[in-house]
């Protein structure tokens, strides 16, 4: 894959089946390269495989979220499709009938997203997310706006903007068009992922308060014919994505100590009057909430049904109300997305040389239903991954690695060790697009999952919080893990040159790869992208500011040495490693003066040092960047290490 195959990126997504399991209506989202943008379309298949699928929105903007009516007679979604008198993007929700022809029914529409549908077991109502805009907004013209009153640390979020006077919010609206949808949530708080009680009058939601502990949320109760919102949970605990069965039975997902972190999420019950749920995946210590999914758990009779991250792998499991867990998708892909009707399960799931395609499992077997994937496939021709692992002190290393374009293994390669971001996220088993246009480019590609990641159990999620809470910090043993891979790759691979050798990660991954090149001088380049380079101020101007004192027990104004003990501005000194740096400038969640410290500090030093500052991109430039942006990332990193690395493409020198 080269960086010029990103316009032929494109990914199923959001499986929902009809309710008679016939049926499977899902999401295809594909790069406009001429419009620089995504353009996403609802499309809808037979179970049986036997009729090609058809699409049921017109695809021209971005549609999304398809939901059944619970009669299976109409099909609700989302659209961009309309604008407002001045040009501005409306998100608007229809309502299609699916046995004929004829034109979707405009629901609502608003001037924030709307999202998270859930239709009313009576079918009379459609629940949904979005943001409520306050009267900061109430002018037209940003110039005449009043300025905000800033109350809480946590004001805006990263990919969003401002949040502090745009609280997400549960509305419904009426099915048969009779009346707008109104505001069942009204205050300050977030509400987000409705779920509806047999009666079609309750509901219950997940909802934080960002004015509180910034890791907590809690289970709230709605009663439409009161107006009554009341907390059910007891504040303590991360506890979201309700899910209730036709017996009225909740379960959700989350943990009981929001002040520990990191930590899996379990699946759990919360029977009526409890303050907290009675938990029954702890038997299996791996998040039940697979980043970045979060879909609530879905109820199959008397079990409930959730994605399980584990070593690099995302499968779907069910766990029965005595806590017996059974696998019902797995092997070595990424599941992202299911629904299930009957026996009838369909899912969405990608693999190391596919993008994600929808499936379908029943008695007869598993089947392929899309090939929405076939154009970059055949285009790039992706090249698959190869676990291995690797011996860190007294800890296996989960690890992957790509060979080359044209590989030969009489010859020398350079590598690429890549690093996550997160921490508490995972690399694995799933289509990873700069993997493959790094391995295209004539390098080996390794990354891994060292301790701090996500997808093994607590203890290893938790290996490098910080010294007030009984571990090393950030830089220690997870530093360790990445040369230990680096070691065991170059052992068991002995195609791999060990003096071409480049490191480069994002985010936590830029940390690690800033952390690394003031720490050892094995690699010849590296690239440090929309990274953590300063802990202190980043604790301070973060879209989630003082996290720190989750991670490590202290915050910046607790034990500022500390923190710049971890940070690697700190070793700016011993930093003689080619250095590129990639941020964006609407990053909130690792601002860019964390960039520009760096930069700055190894240019004081008279050090090789280049950096790159997109403009109008945020964290996710790399996964949700505009297309042309994703190329010239793609392009800029690979030609940085192209010159210092000095590939053959394909190939490598004898």
């Amino acid at each position: 894959m080269q960086p010029t195959d990103i316009e032929h990126l494109a990914w199923a997504s959001d499986p929902q089946l009809s309710p008679d399991g016939t049926q499977v209506a899902y999401v295809v989202t594909r790069v406009d390269t001429a419009a620089n943008r995504y353009r996403s379309r609802v499309w809808l298949i037979d179970v049986d495989g036997k009729s090609n699928p058809r699409p049921i929105s017109a695809g021209e903007e971005t549609d999304g979220s398809p939901r059944w009516a619970p009669d299976g007679r109409s099909i609700a979604f989302t659209s961009t499709r309309r604008k407002d008198d001045k040009g501005r993007t409306r998100s608007s929700l229809y309502l299609l009938a699916t046995d004929g022809p004829g034109e979707a029914s405009l629901l609502c529409d608003r001037d924030e997203r709307i999202a998270q549908l859930a239709f009313s077991p009576d079918g009379s109502m459609i629940a949904f997310a979005s943001r409520v805009r306050g009267e900061h907004y109430e002018s037209s013209e940003v110039e005449a706006r009043k300025p905000r009153r800033i109350d809480r640390p946590m004001y805006r979020l990263n990919g969003e903007g401002m949040t502090l006077d745009r609280p997400m919010h549960v509305l419904v609206v009426p099915t048969d068009g009779s009346a707008a949808a109104f505001d069942v949530t009204p205050g300050d708080s977030d509400f987000s992922a409705p779920a509806w009680f047999s009666d079609s009058v309750r509901l219950l939601a997940s909802r934080s308060d960002t004015s509180e502990r910034i890791l907590s949320s809690d289970i709230a109760s709605i009663d439409l014919e009161s107006d009554d919102v009341e907390v059910v949970t007891n504040g303590d605990g991360v506890y979201g994505a309700p899910a209730i069965d036709p017996q009225d039975r909740v379960a959700c997902t989350g943990y009981d100590d929001a002040a520990v972190f990191p930590q899996n999420s379990h699946v759990g019950l919360l029977n009526d009057g409890a303050a907290q749920p009675t938990w029954l995946t702890t038997s299996v210590d791996r998040d039940w909430l697979a980043f970045p999914v979060s879909a609530p758990p879905e109820w199959v009779g008397d079990s409930l049904r959730a994605l399980v991250a584990d070593q690099g792998r995302v499968s779907l499991h069910d766990v029965d109300l005595d806590g017996n867990v059974t696998e019902v998708v797995g092997g070595d892909r990424w599941v992202s997305g299911w629904s299930s009707a009957g026996s009838t399960v369909a899912f969405v799931a990608e693999n190391p040389t596919h993008a994600a395609e929808l499936f379908v499992v029943d008695e007869s077997g598993e089947r392929r239903l899309t090939n929405v994937t076939r154009t970059l496939t055949r285009a790039s021709e992706p090249i698959p991954a190869e676990r291995f692992t690797a011996v860190s002190g007294d800890a296996e290393v989960d690890a992957w690695i790509y060979r080359p374009a044209d590989f030969d293994p009489s010859k020398q390669y350079p590598m690429l060790l890549n690093i996550h971001g997160g921490p508490f996220t995972q690399y694995g088993d799933f289509f990873y697009d700069e993997a493959q246009m790094e391995a295209r480019a004539g390098f080996v590609v390794v990354f891994a999952n060292p301790r701090g990641s996500s997808g093994r159990d607590n203890d290893w999620g938790r290996a490098i919080r910080g010294k007030a809470l009984d571990g090393p910090g950030w830089g220690a043993v997870d530093f360790d893990d990445c040369m230990a891979v680096v070691d065991a790759a170059l052992e068991q691979f002995p195609f791999i040159d060990a003096d071409r050798m480049g490191v480069l990660g994002g985010s936590y991954g830029g940390y690690m790869t800033s952390w690394i090149v003031g720490h050892t001088d094995r690699f010849a380049a590296a690239c440090s992208e929309r990274g953590v380079n300063n802990l202190l101020t980043l604790d301070l101007t973060s879209d989630i500011a003082g996290v720190c004192a989750f991670w490590f027990g202290e915050s910046a104004l607790d034990n500022a040495a500390e923190l710049l003990r971890m940070s690697p501005i700190s070793y700016v000194d011993e930093m003689t490693t080619p250095l590129l740096v990639v941020h964006s400038d609407q990053d909130l969640r690792c601002p860019h003066e964390q960039a520009d410290q760096l930069f700055y500090a190894l240019k004081e030093r008279d050090r090789d040092v280049e950096y790159y500052l997109f403009p109008e991109e945020t964290h996710e430039l790399s996964r949700s960047g505009s297309p042309t942006h994703r190329v010239q990332r793609a392009e800029l990193i690979l030609e940085f290490f192209s010159r210092h690395l000095q590939p053959e493409t394909p190939g490598a020198s004898e």
